[in-house]
């Protein structure tokens, strides 16, 4: 346990105190960790929809998955013809032009909330295949050419809310948990909890199933799983759940009970501790405390917060404080070690995409296509808003010296041209 609790630790000031000069690729949702903590510095503060604008490129169809980078490449998926054409799209970082676009996989559509999309979940790379997974629960692995190395359709997932969740990648496995409810009856999975949900690990070479992980009883969620403890360890929530896993063999190890479904934000770590939110029903903060066996919920929450739950952001831990966005669009600032709430901010807008650390400044886009930058401590300290006037649901990514923000029609490339 002690081990787990130092690498978190460990994991926490990495991410927070990094101030590496060198280009960081931005590998999958929020970043090369997961934490929504960029490395990188020189980044620009303000821009506009034609100021500070390196490039902007057309992405067909309808996407809400966030782009990733890697070396000079952003990757990113879609969903044509009314969600049935599924897509990974590869643009040219230096000047935007699509290097390919590449159909992969042909899907019957179904329900899914307003917020949501046929291509939600943010693919994954390891600087070699590209790996996306789409709203009926296919799996695929492309090349950087283009070409699709394999297809998995082991889970035939159904959600009434769609599908979330992003996968990772964990020693040559790609991981995606699969928190869906069931077809036949509209209450089991949603509001009555099941047992059949699985967290899914594949060879990242074949695709084939290295290992299916249970959750026991749960309900529908939309939690994109992270690595602690060395990265031995996957911490993966769902409805009514919060859960350790051996990323080796897919054993559950912990279990935390944290009523409430359709949760959606990833969790962070810091301070020694994992940082949870639960969905509606009973909304709250859990601050857990990584180790133990089997169900660990009377003995490892160091505290919980009933203010500041996020929805649909995820949080973002900035030694010493925790950064969260209610479903009312209040912005809190939360003492990361006791749950007490440093301060409240109002903001404009509504907020989907999860904020990132760059350059020693929180970025916080809303649906609206306005950014704002703050100055993270103990008090609210704004830099700038930067309005792009273009509908933003997909959180941004950050790589050598730009970011990458993705809209509802557009691919943007934020920064100076002259630092490509």
């Amino acid at each position: 346990m002690r081990a787990i609790i130092q690498s978190v630790t460990c994991l926490a000031l990495l991410v927070s105190l990094s101030n590496s000069a060198s280009a960081e690729n931005w590998t999958r949702f929020r970043g090369p960790n997961g934490q929504g903590v960029s490395s990188e510095v020189g980044l620009p503060v303000t821009w506009s929809a034609t100021d500070n604008i390196a490039w902007k490129t057309s992405i067909p169809g309808n996407g809400w998955s966030s782009p990733i980078v890697y070396d000079q490449y952003v990757f990113l998926t879609t969903a044509t013809e009314d969600g049935t054409s599924c897509h990974v799209i590869c643009v040219n970082r230096g000047d935007g032009s699509i290097a390919w676009d590449t159909e992969v996989h042909r899907q019957v559509t179904g329900p899914k909330r307003q917020q949501n999309s046929y291509a939600t979940p943010t693919p994954v790379t390891d600087g070699k295949r590209v790996y996306a997974v789409f709203y009926d629960g296919t799996a695929v692995a492309v090349d950087f050419s283009g070409q699709v190395v394999w297809k998995n359709s082991e889970v035939p997932f159904f959600s009434l809310h769609g599908l979330g969740a992003s996968p990772l990648l964990a020693h040559d496995q790609l991981v995606m948990p699969f928190d869906g409810s069931s077809r036949e009856e509209s209450q089991v999975g949603w509001k009555v909890p099941w047992d059949k949900a699985v967290v899914l690990s594949l060879d990242a070479a074949t695709g084939a199933v290295r290992w299916k992980g249970k959750r026991g009883e749960s309900r529908v969620g939309h939690v994109t799983p992270i690595l602690v403890g060395e990265g031995n360890q996957i911490v993966s929530a769902g409805g009514d759940r919060v859960q350790g896993f051996d990323a080796q063999t897919g054993k559950q190890i912990w279990s935390i009970y944290s009523q409430g479904e359709g949760v959606t934000p990833s969790p962070v770590v810091g301070e020694g501790l994992i940082f949870t939110s639960s969905g509606f029903e009973d909304p709250t903060i859990r601050a857990i405390r990584p180790g133990g066996e089997g169900d660990v919920t009377a003995t490892h929450i160091a505290w919980e917060q009933k203010r500041g739950v996020p929805v649909l952001a995820s949080p973002l831990y900035v030694s010493p404080h925790l950064y969260t966005i209610t479903r009312d669009n209040l912005l809190h600032c939360i003492d990361a070690s006791t749950g007490e709430i440093v301060w409240v901010e109002r903001l404009n807008g509504v907020h989907s995409a999860s904020p990132v650390l760059a350059d020693g400044s929180i970025y916080i886009l809303s649906e609206e296509g306005v950014t704002l930058v703050l100055r993270p401590g103990s008090k609210y300290d704004e830099l700038a808003r930067n309005t792009i006037n273009e509908t933003c649901l997909a959180s941004m990514a950050v790589s050598q010296g730009h970011f990458y923000l993705r809209t509802a029609e557009h691919l943007y490339c934020i920064g100076a041209m002259s630092d490509r």
